[in-house]
């Protein structure tokens, strides 16, 4: 089962080792891509409208890397959080139906309601917030996890 994960914004150095790390211990287990849209810039004046614009325009930038028949999970404050095990098992679901799964991380400014809304389902990795950048680490982590669990191995910390 192919899996894409799409971002706003570019991923900064201290995050892209750990990041890659996972990318190729994923890599034996499934095929991932990683796809970054342009972040923009949050208004000077936190104007609504201006806001707006701009989740705007991310969203399409997202939308257009979206392929209709993809199983799209949108990672929000307000999504359901899972544990590593339902994780695992929701991973697998998708693996026996030979979707496509793609899991998109929004930026600073969150992701636009028509990208909520095209999502098939909403997933939170915790209460708390996390720099965006951060989640996509954990994020694979979790996906390396996962693949883990289904595989009946053992996880090296």
């Amino acid at each position: 089962m192919p899996i894409t994960l799409i971002a706003v914004g570019r991923m900064g150095d201290m995050f892209i080792r750990a990041a890659q790390e996972y990318v190729i211990r994923i890599q034996p287990y499934d095929r991932l891509t990683m796809a970054e849209v342009p972040d923009q810039k949050e208004p000077d004046k936190p104007v609504p409208a201006l806001i707006e614009r701009a989740m705007e325009k991310e969203g399409i930038a997202i939308l257009n890397r979206i392929k209709p028949q993809d199983h799209v999970i949108a990672l929000c404050i307000d999504g359901k959080a899972w544990d590593s095990v339902t994780f695992a098992r929701k991973l697998g679901e998708l693996r026996d139906t030979g979707r496509h799964t793609v899991f998109v991380i929004g930026g600073s400014l969150g992701l636009h309601a028509s990208v909520t809304a095209r999502a098939d389902e909403r997933l939170s990795l915790s209460d708390m917030t996390f720099p965006h950048q951060l989640a996509r680490v954990m994020l694979l982590e979790q996906i390396y996890r996962a693949h883990k669990i289904l595989a009946g191995e053992r996880y090296h910390k």
